[in-house]
């Protein structure tokens, strides 16, 4: 289990980011983290991934600190990351980042595996270079395919991995993390606001603020966070009305 406790975090302008963050990542479930654009979501995927450092608090993964750790040294011990805006690599093709992370060479039967579950030929993509000739969209999705392909991941973080992808292609992931929630002892953390992911969820934290508003199992925190997405849309559809 991850365990985050009291994270806090600033810029170097002081600006504070995160405030007071405590919450568990438990193996075997899945974990999406939702809330209001700008509320510390993806800072606090960084900070578990080890591209940010806490300025307070710290992260105990199976009750070892883990708060010092690098990017490097948490991927060396399971924890994987897929960036929201996927990061390009002159030189380096897509089956050279799949056997990078795998750390052994793969035949193309695996490489049609991990690229089929993303919605990618592999006979079109094992030897594209992963530079600005991808789009936005096919970038992401080979992101997603490298995590799905990393040896021994205890937990793999995704940062808002619907994003830029078309309705087949997140339909496959959706199933996608239905199958890797069946992976015993796996944890999956989803940065996300769809709905269709919120649904598979085992818990869901709401941050907003910096600050984790709420936290529980996705029985009862979903119904809640649609309520309020209702009555928030209420008050518009009322004053429309008025206006005729």
């Amino acid at each position: 289990m991850l365990v985050l406790d009291k994270i806090g975090w600033q810029l170097p302008e002081g600006d504070e980011i995160l405030k007071n963050i405590t919450l568990e990542v438990p193996d075997g479930k899945m974990t999406v983290v939702t809330g209001p654009n700008g509320g510390g979501k993806t800072s606090l995927a960084k900070i578990i991934a080890g591209l940010a450092m806490p300025t307070e608090g710290r992260l105990c993964l199976d009750g070892e600190d883990i708060t010092s750790w690098d990017m490097t040294e948490r991927a060396r011990h399971g924890i994987s990351y897929a960036f929201q805006q996927p990061v390009r690599f002159k030189g380096l093709t897509v089956r050279d980042l799949l056997e990078i992370a795998a750390e052994e060479k793969l035949g193309m039967e695996r490489i049609c595996r991990y690229l089929g579950e993303v919605g990618l030929c592999a006979e079109e993509y094992v030897d594209r270079v992963v530079d600005a000739s991808l789009s936005g969209g096919e970038g992401k999705r080979i992101e997603i395919a490298t995590v799905l392909a990393r040896k021994n991941a205890r937990i793999r973080v995704f940062d808002e991995p619907e994003a830029g992808i078309d309705l087949w292609s997140f339909t496959n992931l959706i199933e996608v993390f239905q199958r890797l929630k069946q992976q015993k002892g796996e944890a999956l953390l989803v940065i996300s606001h769809q709905e269709r992911i919120l649904e598979i969820a085992d818990r869901i934290v709401v941050i907003a603020g910096g600050k984790v508003r709420t936290a529980g199992d996705r029985e009862i925190i979903l119904p809640r966070l649609l309520a309020e997405e209702k009555a928030s849309r209420c008050p518009q559809k009322q004053e429309r009305s008025c206006a005729k």
